[in-house]
């Protein structure tokens, strides 16, 4: 046998080429990529408890029902995931997936990642897909919870479940003060009278122990009178208009009522107080039978739309848990059929109330005789669909930029040193503008 050819130059640096292409696929990861069977595998990214906060037994249940049908309409397609991964590791643990080249083809993102994600350029751009099929239909979502997956005018996410933020009504406090639940239409004047008129004393000891809300934040005032404080970027942020105090006053003239106690989320739960702002997902949780003995099970209660300001409308926000697909996938085509099946099918969608507690993303599923008889023995009550499809039409969705939470910290900030100091609310705004514009300016100059 004659040896020159492994002797020779060329032999020696292929040899290197293949060993150091072989260092390069350990250390970076890659070698996951490489399949040595004849199915694609599809792996997806999601985490192991329940996006809500609230344990059910079924986290994965709807997940692995889609994996199910989904190989068995693509045989030739196995999908796989990481189990484990709890939703406060989540975020982390996707970073990590990016950092080492190793995204899963499609994920779960979170509303407080999204802009993040799509900003560095993790996130597939999905436009030339839902332009090029003619299956995919976009008006089928709730619009605001479709809006949620954009970023800087293109399409980054699909999305999964959602849920507006709702105001909760111990019915047991207005039945006994003989006022009538607030309608679908009420507003701040509505809101504050009736807390105005429950706020007592009950017992005869002189101290208040009854109120009329806990948990109605600077958020919820804004949002109702129709404040937009950021521009789109985050780069700058109108703090003085007459919005933003008209909804601080309200605030203060709220927090007046109580004679300086802070009323909490306790006092609405042991039944002394009428209104709490909270996310439909958790009026269905606790008005499950499962859980109705475990908290708000001392009286009756309900939910009703948020109370509109005397400059914008009945709005709320939309919590929406999204699924998008990585930039570097090699599986396009496949993690775009998965993302419609998990957020398009009825069949799957309507998995949500029955796994879940948020609802569908799908009116058509949402508003269905099914659904209302779902949720109807669920709560145990005759749900009124009316008042979900009412906040869900006029609900709205956080700016999308960077850094968005801790212009929000911000915010808060300044709203509570204005309602603490009893100061002119108008100055206060104007100064207060300065330092969150040149918070704002850091932000961004650390970001860029």
């Amino acid at each position: 046998m004659d040896l020159t050819f492994f002797k020779t130059r060329r032999f020696r640096v292929g040899i290197s080429v293949i060993i150091a292409l072989a260092a390069l696929l350990i250390t970076t990861g890659q070698y996951r990529r490489i399949r040595f069977s004849k199915d694609m595998v599809l792996t997806v990214g999601v985490f192991s408890d329940n996006y809500w906060g609230i344990q059910n037994g079924h986290a994965n249940k709807i997940i692995d029902n889609a994996i199910l049908r989904f190989q068995h309409e693509h045989p030739d397609v196995k999908v796989e995931y990481e189990s484990g991964i709890m939703k406060a590791d989540y975020s982390e643990w996707l970073s990590e997936q990016m950092m080492n080249d190793t995204m899963p083809d499609v994920f779960f993102i979170l509303g407080g990642d999204f802009s993040t994600f799509a900003q560095i350029g993790a996130l597939k751009d999905l436009d030339n897909l839902i332009k090029r099929d003619p299956s995919f239909d976009p008006s089928a979502y709730y619009k605001t919870a479709y809006d949620s997956g954009s970023y800087a005018g293109r399409q980054y996410a699909l999305p999964y479940e959602c849920a507006p933020n709702m105001m909760f009504v111990n019915k047991t406090i207005l039945d006994r003060e003989h006022i009538a639940m607030p309608a679908r239409d009420w507003t701040w004047n509505d809101f504050y009278e009736i807390c105005r008129k429950v706020t007592k004393d009950t017992e005869g000891t002189g101290i208040i122990n009854q109120f009329g809300t806990c948990n109605y934040t600077w958020n919820d005032a804004f949002d109702a009178n129709g404040v937009s404080l950021f521009d789109e970027k985050g780069r700058s942020c109108d703090f003085t208009v007459r919005e933003v105090g008209d909804a601080i006053a309200f605030l203060e003239k709220l927090e007046g009522l109580n004679s300086g106690y802070s009323v909490s989320e306790r006092d609405f739960s042991q039944g002394n107080v009428v209104f709490q702002p909270m996310l439909f997902s958790e009026y269905r949780a606790y008005k499950s039978q499962e859980l109705s003995i475990k908290k708000y099970s001392d009286f009756e209660w309900e939910c009703v739309t948020m109370p509109a300001g005397p400059s914008g409308d009945n709005y709320s926000r939309l919590d929406t848990l999204s699924i998008a697909m990585s930039e570097e996938t090699p599986n396009q085509e496949m993690a775009w059929e998965f993302m419609k099946l998990l957020t398009q099918d009825q069949a799957i969608q309507a998995e949500i109330f029955d796994y879940s507690d948020g609802i569908s993303v799908l009116p058509s599923v949402t508003q269905s005789e099914e659904t209302i008889k779902q949720i109807a023995e669920d709560t145990g009550t005759a749900f009124n669909l009316d008042i979900l499809e009412s906040a869900m039409e006029k609900t709205i969705i956080q700016p999308r930029f960077r850094g968005y939470d801790n212009a929000l910290e911000e915010v808060g900030i300044a709203v509570r040193s204005i309602l603490d100091s009893k100061s002119n609310i108008q100055m206060e705004q104007i100064i207060w503008n300065r330092t969150l514009n040149n918070f704002l300016k850091s932000m961004q100059s650390q970001n860029s």
